[in-house]
């Protein structure tokens, strides 16, 4: 798109492959290459983002105010393309992504000048406390009591698919203050640290064998009300908020460098020789570069409503994914050595394939999602 080829995009695009030629270690590209999902272990993306923050990159999508790099949304793209293609590790997202422009859009005063800039330097990590037993894509019929106490909230319950609470230093919880009326107006948004008393991580192992997942539960824990993000009762908006950021808008740069990698496998074991196969990766170059069409189309202001496209993206996005980790699984179903020697793709075809089936099912399942796109297009329409 011409969005991408004016004279300042090519010359950020050329300061960005320099930068990342320069910076990027060969080990830092070596765990990204072979990380088993979205989420990479904290002492990798720890490691790049005190390199991204030295240089004030750490943040490409905050405002300049807050530490942020002062990029356009072009910028933006350009620097996921590069990264991706140059097998950048993905920072940890709920700090930066998720839990950061909530704390901007409905935070304090003081609860930006505390927490922003840990967050922005990575001297603290945050999980996410949404899910809990009986409550995930219908989120708002989650039960986790909070009981105001003076000063406190009183917690009592528990979340699930907790991603990395056990490096956690921070969560940020949709709690129950009210069970009257619909369900939805009765959550409060707290932010919390994982050291408080009462608050016990018990994992969650994967069907990979690794340990992403946990349950967090909580017994008589005491948060103070200055954690509160938002009105009490209010915290649905603030989810609300927040879900447009979790579920992204730059799938295709990923996608990309992933279906490449798996390429690179195909033609090193002859695997696409065989008939069809072929045209089987083309088919997915096709969705991907469709997808991208979509995500720059979105640049330039056109396409999608702002409404519908993270729910059309988060469905295209995900089930594109789970198709390529399909073709490296195969490819790994025919490998004969040792998997510490094969090519990327197949090296981590099994565990990738595994975590990434919940793809369709975080942040929202895709059926959820494809209810939404209806939604908005039915009232954009009688609009």
């Amino acid at each position: 798109m011409d969005l991408l080829t004016t004279a300042e995009a090519l010359a950020f695009r050329d300061e960005v492959r320099t930068f990342l030629a320069e910076r990027l270690t060969p080990e830092l590209r070596r765990a990204a290459r072979r990380a088993t999902s979205v989420f990479h272990p904290p002492e990798v993306t720890r490691a790049w983002q005190r390199i991204l923050h030295e240089r004030g990159w750490a943040a490409p999508d905050w405002p300049v105010e807050h530490g942020g790099a002062g990029w356009s949304d072009v910028q933006r793209y350009i620097w996921a393309e590069e990264s991706a293609a140059a097998h950048a590790p993905s920072l940890a997202p709920q700090g930066l992504k998720m839990v950061a422009p909530v704390i901007m859009h409905y935070g304090s005063d003081e609860q930006k000048a505390t927490l922003l800039p840990r967050i922005l330097s990575g001297e603290d990590l945050w999980c996410q406390g949404y899910s809990e037993p009986g409550a995930g894509s219908d989120l708002a019929s989650l039960r986790m009591r909070a009981v105001r106490d003076g000063d406190d909230y009183v917690l009592n319950g528990s979340k699930i698919w907790t991603t990395h609470a056990q490096f956690a230093q921070r969560m940020f919880c949709l709690v129950r203050t009210n069970a009257e009326g619909r369900p939805q107006t009765g959550i409060t948004f707290l932010l919390l640290e994982m050291a408080l008393p009462g608050i016990t991580v018990a994992p969650i192992p994967t069907l990979a064998g690794e340990h992403e997942f946990n349950q967090v539960f909580f017994d008589d824990v005491r948060v103070p009300v200055s954690g509160r993000l938002g009105a009490e009762n209010d915290g649905w908006t603030v989810a609300k908020h927040l879900l447009t950021f979790e579920r992204g808008g730059r799938y295709a740069p990923a996608l990309a460098a992933h279906l490449a990698s798996v390429r690179e496998a195909a033609e090193a074991t002859g695997w696409l020789e065989l008939p069809g196969n072929g045209e089987r990766l083309a088919r997915e170059a096709i969705a991907v570069e469709g997808l991208r069409a979509i995500e720059l189309a979105a640049l330039a202001g056109r396409g999608p409503a702002d409404a519908v496209r993270p729910s059309m993206l988060k469905v295209l996005g995900t089930e594109a994914s789970q198709r390529i980790d399909l073709l490296a699984l195969e490819l790994a179903a025919d490998w004969q050595g040792d998997l510490d020697n094969a090519p990327d793709a197949i090296a981590v075809a099994m565990p990738r394939y595994l975590n990434n089936r919940a793809g369709s099912i975080y942040a929202g399942s895709n059926e959820i999602q494809r209810d939404l796109i209806a939604r908005g297009v039915v009232d954009q329409a009688a609009a």
